[in-house]
């Protein structure tokens, strides 16, 4: 692929705003930037599950890390509300902008092919437990021909966080790790991450401790001081950089034009 790909990642928290991030993306779209997006839809599959009465649970892993419970039950859950809603939503929004976006899972075409994690640690007050009956997993490989199609198809993906199995069973895998997995992939100029945060904080909730620019070098650092989600969001910053992107912005989706923003410089910046 000759020309520069930026993926955006949009986070599945309350105040990210969508319609927003899709306008902005509506821009420059139309003016030929190759534009990628892989959402989440975590407070949707909460809210999905809440009105069904199967709540949510989530775990903790021994390195402090949270995750979604994910049984068979829950699965088809998140897939109603990750795959069913927020992704149709996304998509609706774009076409009515016109982009002809193309929305789909990792499942779809064997897009995210992962492994499912055959046991899950999980530590409850102070002990550990192992969980077995979990659909889960950990990416392995991107299906770069088929994104590669559709981009050059003139199409604006829309990638929801399920991946498929060697079995071929639907896994839920963390949207962050996704993003930067596909940016590598597709050794992507820019990978995007837009949460409800200006970006990387120094003192966690306090804004006005930003830090602008970092280095692969002190993601390490950041991987200490990074509070709950955030921790998953300089993983997959991690990730992508050794994969080849160019750089990872983390920045803010709550703005009025997230995208460009973003590429201007505001926010956490990682090369």
């Amino acid at each position: 692929m000759g020309q520069s790909i930026i993926v955006v990642k949009l986070g599945g928290t309350e105040g990210v705003d969508f319609s927003a991030i899709c306008a902005d993306a509506a821009e420059s779209f139309k003016s030929g930037q190759k534009l990628i997006f892989v959402h989440g839809g975590s407070s949707e599959a909460n809210a999905l599950g809440e009105s069904l009465g199967r709540p949510p649970k989530f775990i903790t892993s021994p390195s402090g890390y949270t995750s979604r419970y994910t049984n068979r039950d829950t699965l088809e859950i998140f897939l109603m509300a990750v795959n069913g809603k927020v992704n149709s939503l996304l998509v609706e929004q774009l076409q009515m902008l016109g982009i002809n976006a193309f929305g789909l899972s990792g499942l779809d075409g064997r897009l995210i092919q992962a492994t499912r994690k055959a046991a899950i640690q999980s530590v409850e007050n102070g002990k550990r437990k192992i969980i077995r009956n979990d659909y889960t997993g950990k990416i392995e490989g991107i299906n770069v021909e088929l994104l590669e199609s559709l981009l050059e198809a003139g199409y604006l993906p829309v990638i929801a966080p399920i991946a498929v199995s060697e079995k071929g069973e639907a896994l839920n895998i963390d949207a962050d790790r996704a993003a930067a997995m596909v940016a590598a992939a597709l050794k992507a100029d820019t990978l995007l991450l837009l949460t409800a945060v200006p970006g990387l904080l120094k003192n966690f909730p306090d804004e006005s401790s930003l830090i602008k620019k970092m280095t692969q070098t002190d993601l390490e650092h950041a991987l200490e001081i990074a509070q709950g989600r955030m921790k998953k969001k300089v993983l997959g910053s991690q990730e992508a950089l050794k994969g080849g992107v160019g750089q990872v912005i983390i920045a803010d989706g709550r703005v009025k034009t997230p995208i460009s923003n973003a590429l201007s410089g505001n926010g956490t910046v990682i090369k």
